[in-house]
């Protein structure tokens, strides 16, 4: 069992290292230009390299893959000399810094030909701020120029290089986006990685992907986890009934019941729910407005996203469930338990659930990512801010932070319930045995 479990967790990082490139070349290579929805579709060819050179899109596509799996602030610590350090914002923002020896935080600009420090404290209190001219930290090289890596104000390690500067665009607040001289010659847009925690900077709202993806998958896996804790047993119940009870009034009641309820869309089961229970009835909210709160903080929001969830899953999981049952209880084996005298509820219960549940398990476990990330229709027709919703707003605006960490953790998600229903099918059914 354990090396099973051990082989099994093996193949799955494997998988996940596969799915990963996968993820990343589709969402790079997908149409759309991000540099137009951020600066707008009136840009010009410079302004647009401008800004693809600044984000990193102007390195090879396998070095932009090493950078959002493992990071670059490493690299960027090696050019610059000191080591780095991200802090957040009270406003919720990142700022990276590099750090001196006695612990100070360091930033740097140009102006004209001189290089300007940008220091405070080590708490980062802004009031220690200061600058200061840094002009003995350039290098000279090839060509009697000079050059230094530093941080710049954007989070971006960069390389200056002395009277060979460029011209940039930069976001100036409350100007939009406006010409700067003083560019750098080379970019390394900061970050961490997804592996360590750290997929970047969300190009559509400027704040971390992290923490915004930590926001909506909670949100999600309340819903979900809500829907799943309702509908599962319920389903399951309803269907061994049904499969015990095959050809009855009972059996066709239910089997009709759940065919309907699991073909009906789910936009179109959310807006009739919506129509009844919030137009006509006026008993529940018709849109989940949660602003800054929890889900659990707003129990009334949540109502009728999990019950359009519970009969979308409950026809389908109970269907699965009664062919099962029906197909266990026609089995040689369950014939000879009950020609052995056996009472009919130890056949049931001893005999018949457990290898039963078997196809139950394998849909539950692949739906439990389905109800994280599949949801979108429900949270997109009440609202709901869960991960589905901001993985389709992520993909129509091209941002590529977001959409790539998203996808991952629905990835990891996806692999991970396998291996959890691989093991449930050991304590189902002992005669499994894996090689």
């Amino acid at each position: 069992m354990l090396v099973f479990i051990l082989r099994r967790f093996i193949l799955l990082l494997l998988t996940m290292v596969l799915v990963s490139v996968a993820v990343f070349v589709i969402a790079e290579s997908s149409p759309g230009n991000i540099a137009k929805n951020v600066l707008g579709a009136f840009i010009t060819p410079e302004q647009e390299a401008s800004f693809l050179k600044q984000n990193g899109f102007d390195k090879s596509m396998a070095t932009r893959y090493l950078h959002w799996v493992a990071g670059n602030d490493w690299i960027a610590s090696d050019n610059i000399g000191l080591p780095l350090k991200k802090l957040t914002t009270d406003k919720g923002f990142e700022e990276w810094w590099a750090v001196k020896e006695d612990g100070s935080l360091l930033r740097w600009k140009v102006d004209g030909d001189n290089l300007i420090a940008i220091e405070k404290a080590a708490d980062g209190s802004e009031d220690s701020k200061k600058e200061y001219p840094d002009n003995g930290r350039w290098k000279e090289i090839e060509g009697g120029k000079h050059e230094f890596w530093g941080v710049d104000r954007g989070n971006h390690a960069v390389r200056w290089v002395k009277g060979d500067s460029e011209k940039v665009w930069v976001f100036v607040m409350g100007s939009g986006w406006m010409e700067s001289t003083g560019g750098p010659k080379e970019y390394i847009p900061l970050k961490k990685g997804f592996f360590r925690g750290d997929p970047g900077v969300s190009f559509r709202t400027g704040r971390p992907v992290a923490k915004s993806l930590y926001v909506r998958l909670r949100n999600s896996v309340v819903l979900a986890a809500t829907a799943f804790a309702i509908v599962m047993p319920l389903a399951l119940f309803l269907g061994m009934i049904a499969g015990l009870r095959e050809g009855s009034l009972k059996d066709r009641f239910l089997s009709i019941g759940g065919m309907m309820f699991s073909v009906v869309p789910e936009f179109a089961t959310g807006i009739f729910l919506t129509l009844i229970f919030s137009m006509w009835l006026g008993w529940l909210p018709g849109a989940s407005v949660l602003g800054d709160a929890a889900p659990w903080e707003k129990p009334m929001m949540l109502v009728l996203p999990v019950l359009t969830l519970t009969l979308i899953e409950l026809g389908y999981v109970l269907r699965i469930t009664r062919s099962s049952m029906v197909e266990v209880m026609k089995s040689p084996y369950i014939r000879t338990a009950f020609l052995k005298g056996l009472p009919y509820r130890q056949v049931v219960f001893k005999h018949a659930v457990r290898n039963a549940l078997i196809a139950p398990i394998t849909v539950i476990m692949l739906h439990v990512n389905w109800l994280l990330g599949g949801i979108v229709i429900v949270e997109v027709v009440f609202g709901y801010p869960g991960l589905g919703a901001y993985l389709l707003e992520s993909a129509l605006y091209k941002d590529f932070n977001a959409l790539e960490a998203g996808a991952m953790i629905m990835v990891t998600v996806a692999v991970g319930t396998q291996l959890v229903a691989d093991i449930i099918y050991t304590f189902l059914n002992p005669r499994i045995r894996y090689a």
